[in-house]
């Protein structure tokens, strides 16, 4: 999240009146610099991470931990480096960009840390980026007392629970109107309250989250949520969970708090042109719910443990703007209403196809909805394409939901300010970013969001050299990931599961492999490509180029296990397949493009050690997040096995991170 805008928003009765006024500059605002840029080549390979932290106070007289709340003014002092460096800027002083730049996030216990400049195309630069991560987190936690900690913990376990943050609120406020949440803990910049205000009043009701409830020896069934107010009678939803907003063997939540105060780790990366950006697009939206499997970290929601190990559908249902009738709950309609199968937050509905070849129409296999109107004008007036002009009118079916009143009018031809206002709050799996202008230094970027935060800088470095490495292997061995975005979509689901490593199979393409000779890394440069390798064939496909026509084409997609889309399937002995029928996984094809890319045995063996992390992920040697804490939490002495958390065993939990975090060592 760059740096936040200030103004006076508007309230959802005022904002709704401008937003055919702003999806229509929005819309001029991408083809200004759509068309300008659209032809711009060879952008350097630049790319870094973002990583999120939950402000911790731990008490050890009265056992507790509870999030810390008004970050913000611990943001205003670690912004100090970057103020001062763009105002010597400013004056013509030369000084040292700052190693870190920070932003505020939803929760006023929250900071978001990203590297001070982005990360080089070197491989060797790959080895910058623990070293990044580990500076950040200390530097968070110098501003911190000593019994405070910057934790990359991906959801608070007892969020809305009890005594849980510090200072204490009670739960209400005019914005979100939770019965468990407290406005106090919104971020004050005006953003973050007025969007949970409008997202609820355009909703027409509070967001209704329910997680299944972890079923164990002795949890209460049927579960009805003992910690419910259900008789409060503050704010006109409060009855919404009594009348079966709550669902029974559920825990119910009702503010965005519960998902927008959820952490992750996020990889942006700019392409070398739009074409390159298409194209790493959609092959790593594939690869997301994969990656989240991998990184599954969040099992406990307001003080329960749950039956899911990730966030995304918790986020998924706290954003979610839509109406009665958008929802299919209502069959009366207002206005040109339509209705819109999913969230804000959620998969890619369609992929934007680039010039590789790869892409075939049946893929797009889900009715998308778009304004045809915008697709039409893109199409006719701004000579976008149909794969490309289709993507941005479905962005464009939603409201803005904050507008501010001094940013209503402005030149199309400077800004982009109305076409983030609808792109930044599409949070997809994939993010495809547009250059902030024609005389920006920034190009074409993707942005993979589906990672969930790791306790240690290491898992953290892991998950993101990669998926990095991973987005080279896919442009130099030319690999296609495509699968229908219902499979996608399938894959994601089950990646919540509890313990989906161990216990679910994903759809997968078993034949990813190139059409045409596969070219080397570039002698440890990730942006150039080298002359064909003579070995990396055989590593990879056998030599036998693809044919989309033959037997393996037409039956690609496969389920598997997470040990064998990430280290490999055994040979099969099938006649009716090739002899490169059997998958060779994805860190052995990261490991052939490092093979391939004559760098010094020192960087490639640091570079292993991430990669064997994954692997050992996949394999279950190394237990997720989500294991972890499911064990740590079932071995508590002071658990019950009813699935509630003790405010003991959350604070051991939470101390127990908290130690793990700063050794950078994790005994799973």
């Amino acid at each position: 999240m760059g740096l936040l805008s200030l103004g006076t928003p508007l309230d959802w009765q005022e904002a709704k009146k401008h937003a055919e006024f702003i999806r229509k500059n929005g819309i001029e605002q991408f083809l200004h610099v759509y068309n300008q840029i659209k032809d711009k080549n060879r952008d350097n390979l630049l790319w870094g991470d973002e990583i999120e932290y939950l402000v911790v106070e731990l008490d050890p007289e009265a056992k507790k931990a509870r999030l810390l709340n008004e970050n913000y003014k611990i943001i205003e002092r670690l912004q100090q480096d970057e103020i001062d460096y763009l105002e010597n800027a400013e004056k013509g002083i030369k000084s040292s960009p700052p190693l870190a730049l920070w932003r505020p996030e939803y929760g006023d216990f929250m900071i978001e840390g990203t590297p001070g400049e982005p990360y080089g195309s070197n491989l060797k630069d790959l080895l910058t980026v623990e070293k990044s991560m580990q500076y950040r987190r200390n530097r968070a936690n110098s501003e911190l007392k000593k019994n405070q900690a910057a934790l990359s913990i991906t959801a608070y376990p007892k969020m809305g629970q009890g005594d849980w943050i510090s200072p204490h609120y009670e739960a209400g406020g005019k914005y979100a109107q939770s019965l468990f949440i407290p406005d106090e803990v919104i971020n004050p910049h005006p953003r973050f309250k007025t969007l949970s205000a409008n997202i609820r009043e355009r909703r027409q009701a509070k967001v209704e989250i329910n997680v299944p409830i972890f079923r164990d020896t002795n949890t209460p069934w049927p579960f009805i949520d003992p910690t419910i107010p259900w008789d409060r009678q503050k704010y006109p939803g409060d009855s919404e969970a009594k009348n079966g907003a709550a669902k029974e063997n559920h825990v119910y939540m009702d503010a965005m708090a519960f998902g927008m105060g959820c952490c992750c780790l996020q990889v942006t990366f700019q392409a070398s042109n739009v074409n390159e950006a298409r194209r790493l697009n959609d092959q790593l939206a594939p690869v997301g719910a994969i990656m989240m499997a991998l990184s599954a970290a969040s099992p406990c929601y307001r003080g329960f443990v749950t039956d899911i190990d990730c966030r995304w559908n918790v986020i998924s249902a706290a954003v979610d703007d839509r109406t009665p009738y958008e929802r299919g709950v209502s069959d009366i309609r207002q206005g040109n209403e339509r209705r819109i199968t999913k969230s804000r937050y959620a998969t890619i509905d369609s992929y934007l196809g680039s010039n590789d070849g790869f892409f075939q129409p049946e893929y797009n296999d889900v009715d998308l909805e778009y304004d045809h109107e915008i697709y039409k004008h893109l199409r006719e007036a701004g000579g976008v394409d149909e794969h490309l002009a289709r993507h941005i009118a479905h962005l464009f079916i939603r409201d803005p939901l904050v507008i501010f009143e001094e940013k209503l009018e402005l030149d199309n031809t400077a800004t982009t300010d109305h076409f983030e206002n609808l792109q930044s709050t599409n949070w997809q799996n994939m993010r495809f970013k547009l250059p902030p202008g024609p005389g920006s230094k920034i190009g074409w970027r993707v942005e993979f969001r589906p990672i969930e935060a790791q306790f240690t800088d290491f898992e953290n470095a892991a998950f993101a050299i990669f998926v990095v490495l991973l987005t080279r292997a896919i442009l130099s061995f030319d690999l296609d990931f495509y699968l229908k975005v219902t499979k996608m979509d399938e894959n994601m689901q089950r990646a919540h599961r509890r313990d989906a490593v161990n216990q679910c199979k994903f759809w997968f393409r078993k034949n990813v492999f190139p059409r045409r000779p596969v070219i080397g890394g570039g002698g440890g440069d990730l942006t150039k490509d080298s002359e064909p390798t003579k070995n990396n064939d055989n590593i990879l496909t056998n030599g036998k180029p693809v044919d989309m026509n033959d037997e393996i084409e037409q039956h690609n997609d496969q389920e598997m296990t997470l040990d064998e889309i990430i280290n490999g399937q055994q040979e099969q002995q099938s006649s009716s397949l090739s002899s490169s029928s059997h998958f060779p996984g994805l860190a052995p094809i990261v490991e052939s493009y490092l093979d391939s890319s004559n760098i010094d045995i020192i960087t490639r063996c640091q570079l292993q050690k991430y990669i064997d992390l994954i692997r050992k992920r996949a394999t279950g040697e190394s237990k997720t997040n989500a294991l972890w804490i499911r064990e740590f939490i079932a071995s508590h002495p002071d658990y019950k096995h009813d699935s509630f958390i003790p405010d003991s065993t959350n604070y051991d939990l939470l101390s127990t991170i908290n130690d793990i975090s700063a050794k950078n060592t994790f005994p799973f």
